[in-house]
């Protein structure tokens, strides 16, 4: 199998991995999914990601995603080579030391995505997957605080109890009031964009690993101050303004965003993240 037989005939990557006819090497994926790097007959190299019984439209939902990002020809984002139930396959991207010029020129990439023709109301055409936990991308003709309350928040109260649930009740209602929202317009996200799922090569900077939908672009550059934040974190945000300023008040509503994202990992992993969900409630509260 070479990379253009690849192309023509996706459903057979299956048949070949289980022959043993391409050769595999097990790569960084993350916590969710297995990762490898498949070497194919003519040398090309496939990025591959596997998941045990994944959930129903798993990849289909990851994959969704990718083209709906890649389409808008402003980022780079892999292509789908493969889409299987259990088996994404996605173009190969070289990594390399994330540079000042790379961050500058994804920043400004990432602005020209969220200004490509803003869809009409928050949400997506498909539901989603944020990890393994489910997305609802319900289209809404409604304001952003009112959809992200609804879509992206109550879905994962469920693990928080007490005072702490209290709490995080109160942020959600704000945000729902439409006290941190403002009336920014729907765009383009990826939706899941945390430092990880960027990969920087030579020339220019990858998303990978959308829940990507149609919401508020401060959700982006939020997720990307998360767990140390991106590298050249500063140069990526001054570079996004000076084509797509934000509106005053944007770094105040940081937590706001981040909310989202705590939430799942509590959702996801425990109790070991339910102290930032709490501290990122009390900024909004």
């Amino acid at each position: 199998m070479d990379l253009a037989y690849l192309k023509a005939h996706p459903s057979h990557l299956s048949a070949f991995l289980t022959h043993q006819r391409i050769r595999e090497t097990p790569v960084s994926g993350g916590s969710i999914c297995v990762a490898q790097r498949l070497t194919l007959e003519d040398g090309a190299s496939v990025f591959a990601k596997t998941l045990k019984d994944p959930p129903e439209g798993f990849f289909a939902a990851e994959a969704a995603g990718l083209r709906w990002l890649r389409d808008a020809r402003a980022v780079a984002v892999p292509e789908v080579l493969a889409e299987l139930p259990d088996l994404l396959a996605l173009e190969w991207i070289e990594p390399s030391p994330p540079t000042a010029a790379n961050a500058e020129r994804f920043g400004r990439e990432l602005a020209d995505l969220h200004r490509f023709e803003p869809p009409s109301s928050f949400g997506a055409g498909w539901n989603g997957y944020i990890g393994r936990v489910p997305l609802d991308n319900t289209r809404v003709d409604t304001a952003w605080g009112e959809w992200f309350a609804e879509f992206r928040l109550a879905p994962y109260l469920s693990r928080l109890s007490g005072d702490d649930a209290r709490l995080v009740e109160r942020a959600k209602e704000r945000i729902s009031d439409g006290v941190f929202g403002g009336a920014e317009p729907p765009a383009r996200i990826h939706g899941d964009l945390w430092p990880g799922n960027v990969v920087w090569a030579a020339d220019r900077a990858w998303l990978v690993d959308p829940a990507a939908h149609a919401g508020h672009r401060e959700t982006d550059l939020a997720f990307l101050a998360l767990f140390g934040g991106a590298p050249h974190l500063d140069r990526i945000l001054a570079a996004y303004r000076e084509v797509a300023p934000l509106a005053d008040g944007w770094r105040e509503r940081v937590a706001a965003h981040q909310l989202h994202l705590m939430l799942v990992h509590v959702e996801l992993f425990g109790d070991a993240y339910r102290d930032q969900v709490v501290a990122l409630a009390r900024k909004l509260s």
